[in-house]
């Protein structure tokens, strides 16, 4: 190969080599530049965002919401560890239900949700709850659970109590 032809391919190599590295470089600069426009905007990743609250609280009312627990022909201690609850329409509230499996194996059950009166089931919005699915309890084993839920903003006004019960039925095994 010509010498000259050598000459040029080094020179460029070097040219792309001080590109490649200079490329480099700026984006190890960009992450302070960035963090600097980001605070200057009001885009500071760093800080800490209060948790949201809900403004669509009625709090001109309150429901009470008793809590019920059953279990259909499981011998088991099933229970509300709130039994009851006084909200304002419109705020999310958590409330704990306790299984206890007192049979001598393991148990695939589902709970139901029922209200009283009949009509207020649609104003319950669950965001977090054991009955939308299957629950397996091994032998002898405790549970708490959690369901989170509100009354909605839009329930009637004369109703101010509900009643809230779960009834764990025994999921049938599958055959075959």
């Amino acid at each position: 190969m010509n010498a000259a032809v050598q000459l040029e391919n080094r020179r460029l190599m070097g040219k792309l080599l001080v590109i490649a590295v200079g490329m480099l470089g700026f984006g190890f600069a960009m992450v302070p530049m960035y963090r600097q426009i980001c605070q200057a905007i009001g885009l500071d990743s760093t800080r800490v965002v209060a948790a949201s609250t809900n403004t669509q609280v009625d709090a001109s009312r309150e429901v009470t919401v008793e809590l019920l627990a059953s279990s259909a022909g499981l011998p088991w201690r099933f229970e509300a560890l709130d039994r009851a609850v006084k909200l304002h329409p419109g705020e999310l509230v958590s409330v704990r239900y306790r299984v206890v499996n007192t049979l001598g194996r393991e148990v695939t059950a589902r709970a139901r949700m029922n209200t009283a009166p009949e009509a207020a089931e649609r104003y319950i919005a669950k965001q977090e709850c054991f009955c939308f699915s299957n629950q397996t309890f091994a032998a002898g084993e405790t549970r708490e659970m959690p369901v989170v839920f509100r009354v909605l903003t839009d329930a009637p006004r004369d109703l101010s109590t509900i009643s809230l019960s779960y009834t764990f039925f025994e999921v049938p095994a599958k055959s075959g």
